[in-house]
């Protein structure tokens, strides 16, 4: 039920996943604010979060690097503490993006019914523009109709998806202990995702 929940998953959940995180909320906050609407209103239509495969940063704060690239578009990283992935939270997503395609068999190994709703983050992006926007539910700015459009939308991009696997250009590289070049192209490949899906849900 509402909100429409992404689960966004990489290995230690201190770099890729946090920026997804991070970067989809301020994607949805930015079309709430071309439609004249106030973008505190995001948490309302859309739960953001993440976790890693592995327990290794549990606790810790968002890796710098990373944390400048979202300070840099215009997020924060105010509050974000690693954890490590539960099947529940799983079991809770309406979407699971995840930053590789190990990280994706890791998820459905933990949760095989959790297959229909996983992608790999770069995959999902692929297959977005495969999805006709005017067969999912009416676009509204409310936490109803986002849960709709948006469990529309995966279950439309599952279909397109027609078994196939994720392309191996679908992963994204781990910056972590490599510069903040390399944190800024990946949080650019992450943009490239994360805007579309909120362009999807909030057109």
């Amino acid at each position: 039920m509402p909100p429409f929940t992404v689960l966004h998953v990489c290995m230690g959940n201190i770099c890729r996943s946090p920026m997804a995180e991070r970067l989809l909320v301020l994607a949805v906050r930015a079309r709430l604010i071309r439609r004249a609407l106030d973008p505190a209103r995001a948490e309302e239509l859309l739960f953001s979060h993440s976790a890693g495969t592995g327990g290794w940063h549990v606790g810790s704060e968002m890796n710098p690097p990373a944390a400048r690239q979202v300070a840099a578009r215009g997020g924060d990283s105010v509050g974000f503490a690693a954890r490590r992935l539960r099947s529940d939270q799983i079991d809770a997503a309406d979407l699971v993006l995840t930053a590789t395609a190990d990280q994706q068999e890791y998820v459905v190994a933990l949760r095989p019914d959790a297959a229909a709703r996983t992608f790999v983050l770069g995959e999902f992006g692929r297959l977005l523009g495969a999805v006709d926007g005017a067969a999912l539910p009416p676009a509204e700015a409310s936490p109803e109709a986002v849960y709709a459009r948006g469990t529309a939308l995966v279950a439309a991009a599952h279909a397109a998806r027609a078994g196939a696997s994720a392309l191996p250009g679908d992963d994204l590289d781990d910056p972590w202990g490599r510069g903040d070049q390399c944190f800024s192209r990946v949080a650019d490949e992450i943009e490239e995702t994360v805007q579309p899906l909120a362009a999807v849900l909030l057109p």
